[in-house]
């Protein structure tokens, strides 16, 4: 199932930008809008967001993110997906090459032994709740943003949360890049993973600033929000735990 995931999600960001955008620069802002989860949306049931453009000064203009119900907002919007739709679309969609590529690595060197555990079904299941709650933890946070929320990075989340319960005491080998120097330094997982989450979690709580000024930002509650559900709910899933592999982790 790791192996099918990681194939659906890249086959999805070929169809995204063959709609519009770049391979390295990731799908159009319509695209994102369009199957985009947007926390307004789903906060406010029946109105729904477009692309408008905006006159600037000088006579200049630029595209920006308008939802139905907000001050100074009229007309309707394209047609396209209900909310609860972009629930699932959103998880599938990536921003950047660079975004699908971290989330894919991540992906497949941890997805695998957590897998192992579960078993298929069981897998998918947990990936799939672990994407929702992750998106109900963005939403939680910034109820009115409008900023489109993609990615896999919340369900991926869940997983590593429920790899460093699993096994706190496996070993990462990281491939580390200091300028033009390159070296292998072996690393504990839950070293490795605990400061990932306390990034996240810095920057998430760092971002409401911005967030409430207007500006966009990485959904960084989501992470947080699936990191936890993993950590809470793996022993529910998982019927056995393996000897996890040594594996190697490309640091950047």
């Amino acid at each position: 199932m790791t192996i099918a995931l990681i194939a659906i999600n890249v086959i999805v960001y070929l169809l995204e930008i063959r709609h519009g955008g770049s391979f390295f620069g990731g799908p159009s802002s319509s695209v994102e809008v369009r199957y985009g989860a947007i926390p307004y949306e789903l906060t406010h049931p029946g109105r729904h967001c477009g692309l408008a453009t905006v006159a600037g000064p000088g006579g200049s203009s630029f595209s920006t993110i308008a939802c139905q119900g907000q001050p100074g907002v009229h007309g309707t919007p394209p047609p396209q997906p209900s909310a609860w739709e972009t629930v699932f679309t959103a998880m599938f969609l990536h921003a950047s090459f660079l975004h699908i590529f971290g989330n894919m690595v991540f992906l497949a060197i941890f997805g695998p032994t957590v897998e192992d555990a579960m078993g298929r079904l069981r897998y998918i299941a947990f990936y799939l709740l672990g994407g929702l709650v992750a998106l109900a933890a963005q939403v939680a946070a910034s109820p009115g943003s409008t900023s489109p929320t993609l990615g896999a990075s919340g369900a991926i989340a869940a997983v590593l949360g429920g790899y460093i319960l699993m096994y706190p005491r496996a070993k990462v080998l990281s491939l580390i890049f200091i300028v033009f120097f390159v070296t292998i330094v072996e690393l504990p997982a839950v070293a490795l993973l605990g400061f990932w989450f306390a990034e996240q979690l810095y920057l998430g709580l760092a971002g409401l600033a911005s967030t409430a000024s207007g500006g966009e930002g990485v959904a960084y509650f989501a992470h947080i929000g699936g990191f936890c559900f993993g950590l809470l709910v793996i022993r529910l899933f998982a019927r056995s735990r393996p000897r996890p592999p040594r594996q190697a982790l490309p640091a950047y």
